[in-house]
């Protein structure tokens, strides 16, 4: 009976200590754990948050990046200076003073948005402007706008690459008269599908092909299309009704 005295007395005194420091060390590490995993999820909704707020902020920028752009200015004089000796001759015999700057978007063949330049007189600025927004609502293609100075001035090889342009001082074939272009009254769009057909010359001739009215395609200015009406019903000619048609060619006559 002693020694079973003895046993249980130093059960009390060593065994018990230790269980309770046991249950202790337990608990602690249970009320890290816990502590850790909270901190974790705080973490993982916060890095959440901030990773929705950049995906947010990255699509804000990519709709800022392609909102469509139409405005009309008086000419830059960067772009003075690259029209200098091209589209416009040196001697400047038309004032830029009498043309404005053009900033168009467009939906290009592939169902893109793009921005392009133009230059017109600036007293048909304003409704080139509408005509263009007018187009762009009703998704009409436009396969690429630029300034003719891209090409050197060369007609042929702003015609070839598709180019819609308007301003380029020239004047009328065989005359000494100004064009509707060299006073930026008269606009080129896709003229690759739209060639000036005069007998068996097609120009450009990159666009024989599209000579053939009857095979509508896609770029192809018909009579009664968004296009068509878009500059009809603001005054504007249209060269497909010539007897040597330009179906490129759309002018507005002022003078």
């Amino acid at each position: 009976m002693k020694e079973l005295f003895i046993i249980k007395k130093y059960y009390y005194l060593i065994i018990l200590p230790l269980l309770g420091c046991g249950l202790f060390l337990i608990n602690k590490v249970k009320d890290e754990k816990t502590i850790n995993e909270t901190t974790s999820i705080s973490e993982y909704n916060s890095y959440i948050d901030s990773e929705a707020d950049f995906n947010q902020s990255e699509l804000t920028e990519e709709i800022e990046e392609v909102k469509p752009i139409f405005s009309y200015t008086s000419i830059p004089e960067n772009i003075k200076e690259k029209m200098i000796g091209l589209s416009m001759p040196e001697n400047e015999p038309i004032s830029f003073d009498t043309l404005s700057y053009l900033t168009l978007s467009y939906y290009d063949f592939d169902g893109n948005i793009k921005t392009g330049e133009m230059i017109v007189d600036k007293r048909v600025a304003s409704q080139v402007v509408d005509i263009f927004k007018e187009v762009f609502d009703k998704k009409y293609p436009i396969d690429k706008i630029k300034l003719i100075d891209e090409y050197n001035a060369i007609d042929n090889l702003s015609m070839a690459n598709n180019n819609s342009s308007s301003f380029c001082y020239r004047t009328i074939a065989n005359t000494t008269n100004l064009s509707n272009h060299g006073k930026g009254l008269a606009i080129d769009i896709n003229p690759l599908q739209n060639p000036h057909v005069v007998g068996d010359n097609v120009s450009p001739k990159e666009g024989y092909v599209f000579a053939d009215r009857l095979n509508i395609q896609m770029g192809m200015i018909v009579e009664g299309d968004d296009l068509y009406n878009a500059f009809t019903e603001r005054g504007w000619s249209w060269g497909g009704h010539w007897n040597n048609p330009d179906y490129q060619h759309f002018e507005k006559n002022l003078d």
